[in-house]
């Protein structure tokens, strides 16, 4: 069994384009039909992290930063940014390709949280992730507070054990 990964090896890589169907009265994307695509290139890319059935456990952090209009090619981007016990964090890029230009521009991000589960759904282990570029790193590090904070948000965890939140304010 590999007991260690690289978040490269669970990119996934979306590329869809914005059909009238899928949008609102102002001809934008509806942002449930941009998550539900955000979800699926994070499932995928849990999946190949773990080689198991992956569920979403959370939603944990979405920006609409720029509107989506109808015709546009949208590509989302979704790689592990850290591996827990049985879950993964997900980080999800949205961009928007100009027809004209080609140019790309970031709209969207997202963060996500799948577990790992047997065929029964029961948490399994998944292997450990090893970031490589400055970029995966800071992503890396700030996923462990991010878990401290939602455990903490949530009432799973005592703000005295969140050491990592702790850091933020004692540094």
């Amino acid at each position: 069994m590999i007991t260690t990964k690289t978040p490269k090896e669970s990119l996934t890589i979306l590329t869809d384009m914005v059909l009238p169907a899928e949008t609102n009265a102002l001809d934008n994307l509806f942002g449930g039909e941009l998550l539900a695509r955000m979800d699926r290139a994070s499932s995928i890319a849990a999946q190949r992290h773990s080689r198991r059935i992956v569920v979403t456990a959370s939603v944990n952090h979405v920006v609409f930063s720029k509107a989506v209009p109808v015709g546009s090619v949208v590509t989302v981007e979704a790689k592990l940014s850290r591996a827990f016990s049985s879950s993964m964090e997900i980080f999800v890029d949205v961009w928007m390709e100009d027809r004209e230009s080609q140019e790309r521009t970031k709209v969207n991000e997202g963060i996500y949280t799948f577990v790992a589960v047997d065929r029964t759904g029961t948490p399994v282990k998944v292997p450990k992730l090893i970031p490589e570029t400055e970029l995966e790193k800071e992503r890396y590090d700030g996923a462990l507070r991010r878990k401290q904070l939602s455990l903490v948000l949530s009432g799973k965890m005592n703000p005295h054990d969140a050491t990592e939140l702790k850091k933020l304010f004692t540094d």
